[in-house]
């Protein structure tokens, strides 16, 4: 076997914890040895530190991911950035400038003009950066898309995301920066369904809708959103957005966190002569317009533990570019961007329609809005939206906007946050 990947981790708590799982087992098995960690709450983790073997691994703990690269950057082959989205930035550069491969979090950046510095950044890297959307090396994924590009399924036309995954009033009180549009300092956060919780998902659309290449993604020629909430926070709980490709692909996303019963997330991929419907981890299938219904085996998935093991390969040079690259996460940002500047406004759903239900299975309370699922659904077969088809939305209609209307970004969510 290879000798292993040295890493760093920064964090112990949070999302960091499943990456230190991950290590732990990918250690056991030769691929890796974590090197160091850091937390600026280190101590509050003794537990997690015992039960990782930290003293027996001989890992190093740090409070600070500073001191920890100057003692022990030389060593690491990378670095994983699995922290606050504020905080990407400023590590990313710290890995590329001592010369270590990044493993970056997502989603990398909410700003598009800070995704562009980081671009530059990872120009001069040894290695090209990581980014950790999950999905896009799944085999039934990448075998499909491949059938997609080459022409099996006939012209690629639209593609369709309905992602909804009830979130408590605890979950918008979870940080400082949950649910807002903007730091204190005038930071951009963005924290929501569609930029943060369920990126991934956004992300695959993208992925499914980019018909030049198997890795390609598509690129956004023009958007409409309308934003709504139905929780007391800055930002919206509810997505509806379509955009067209400049190959003239059609991509619609409802996302919500106002619902109630269980989570789904289905992709929808629709070609000229079948769909396909992929909802991760569970089910997909090629649904032919002849009637045909084509099952897909979905194989066991590890995310995290197969995105590693993928970047490693990169590392040591076996394949070619790892899986989602920063340039590969600009049309998600921009897309992101976006949706903000085409509504302009974030619609408070009609008091009415909101109820509050404590749910039996953990005994916290939740917001579902009556109506939301239907509308949800019209949306992405239709196209018909909410704002006026159902009178939910006050202002003036939702702007179609192009990519050149991302200068209007930071004025608008300035704005929004005002309010």
């Amino acid at each position: 076997m290879k000798p292993p990947i040295r890493i760093g981790i920064i964090g112990l708590g949070g999302y960091a914890g499943a990456h230190h799982n991950s290590v732990v087992q990918l250690e056991a098995q030769g691929h890796a040895r974590l090197v160091c960690t850091c937390d600026p709450q280190a101590e509050a983790f003794a537990a997690q530190q015992e039960s990782y073997e930290f003293a027996r691994r001989g890992v190093k703990v740090f409070a600070d991911y500073r001191p920890m690269l100057e003692a022990h950057g030389h060593e690491l082959d990378m670095l994983v950035v699995p922290t606050p989205i504020s905080l990407h930035a400023e590590m990313h550069r710290a890995g590329v400038e001592r010369g270590i491969a990044v493993y970056l979090e997502k989603p990398p950046t909410l700003d598009y003009r800070e995704l562009e510095r980081m671009i530059a950044t990872d120009r001069t890297a040894k290695k090209t950066t990581l980014v950790g959307f999950n999905f896009i090396i799944e085999k039934a994924r990448l075998a499909l898309k491949q059938r997609i590009i080459s022409g099996e399924f006939g012209p690629l036309r639209e593609t369709r995301l309905n992602a909804q995954w009830p979130r408590p009033y605890s979950y918008f009180a979870r940080n400082n920066w949950a649910g807002r549009l903007l730091a204190p300092d005038g930071g951009v956060v963005l924290d929501s369904c569609f930029g943060n919780a369920m990126a991934h998902f956004v992300h695959n659309l993208l992925f499914w809708a980019g018909d030049s290449t198997l890795m390609s993604w598509g690129q956004p020629e023009t958007a409409r959103a309308e934003l709504y909430r139905a929780h007391a926070i800055e930002g919206a709980d509810t997505f509806f957005v379509e955009s067209r490709t400049t190959s003239g692909v059609v991509m619609r996303f409802a996302l919500t966190h106002a619902c109630e019963g269980a989570s789904l997330q289905t992709e929808t991929v629709v070609c000229e002569k079948a769909s396909i419907h992929y909802i991760v981890g569970q089910h997909a299938e090629i649904r032919w317009n002849d009637g045909r219904v084509e099952p897909v085996a979905l194989e066991p998935f590890n995310a995290l533990h197969e995105n590693h093991l993928d970047y490693y390969r990169y590392l040591r040079g076996e394949t070619s570019r790892p899986a989602t690259t920063l340039v590969d996460s600009r049309p998600f940002v921009v897309l992101n961007n976006l949706a903000y500047v085409s509504s302009g406004e974030i619609t408070p759903f009609p008091a009415g329609l909101v109820k509050s239900i404590t749910h039996p299975h953990d005994a916290q309370n939740y917001l579902a809005v009556d109506g939301l699922p239907d509308a949800l659904a019209d949306f992405l077969a239709h196209g018909r939206w909410p704002g006026s088809a159902l009178g939910w939305r006050t202002g003036s209609p939702a702007a179609l906007v192009t990519p050149a209307d991302l200068p209007r970004f930071i004025p608008t969510l300035e704005a929004l946050a005002a309010r």
